[in-house]
């Protein structure tokens, strides 16, 4: 049996997304047993992370400046804009390396049973972002689930009637999956054969 504060670490990381009781007290155990080493870089990382993490006033993206680095970044292409649901999403396209353009992160999806509304996402700040006028195509890269779909649509009808070209991620990517548990191979065939929508 181990202390509370071991079994409190361990209930802890078993809240993570991934892991489990059982997986999250064997990396619990595997910390202890290399706590010179291994337990003091991430409590390092941890500390470091907590001072500094804010979220990108721009795009929504987390990282330890604001503006983010891919917003600050000038080699960015600032005339096109990707949409995504979450940051993870942003993460796994950036990691992609194929889209040179900038993000734009809503903060979740439209979800009738979920009760997330319009309101509920940073739909009217990606608008303010289109209306500056310096966006000449926005990329939706919702999630292929019925309310990404549905978001990926409410956008486009908001976004009717301002000069910019407006495309969706191609439908190769299975339905019902999430950007962030897609290979980079998947991620970049879909990036390269986007297409208009509507």
């Amino acid at each position: 049996m181990a202390s509370q504060e071991i079994e409190n670490l361990a209930a802890a990381l078993a809240r993570l997304p991934g892991l489990g009781p059982r997986s999250a007290r064997r990396a619990v155990l595997w910390l202890v047993k290399h706590r010179e080493t291994a337990l003091k870089q991430v409590l390092d990382a941890l500390g470091a992370v907590q001072d500094k993490l804010v979220e990108c006033e721009t795009c929504g993206n987390v990282d330890t400046q604001n503006p983010c680095s891919v917003c600050a970044d000038p080699r960015r292409d600032a005339k096109s804009i990707c949409v995504v649901e979450d940051v993870a999403d942003l993460w796994a396209l950036d990691r992609a390396r194929l889209f040179t353009g900038k993000y734009h992160v809503l903060g979740g999806r439209l979800s009738a049973l979920d009760g997330v509304r319009p309101e509920d996402l940073a739909i009217d700040s990606l608008l303010g972002r289109v209306e500056q006028g310096r966006v000449d195509e926005v990329v939706l890269a919702m999630n292929a689930t019925l309310e990404g779909q549905t978001t990926a649509h409410y956008i486009a009808e908001r976004l009717e009637g301002h000069p910019v070209r407006i495309t969706q991620l191609a439908h190769g990517l299975p339905v019902g999956g999430e950007l962030d548990y897609l290979d980079e191979g998947t991620l970049a065939q879909a990036l390269r054969a986007r297409r208009p929508l509507g």
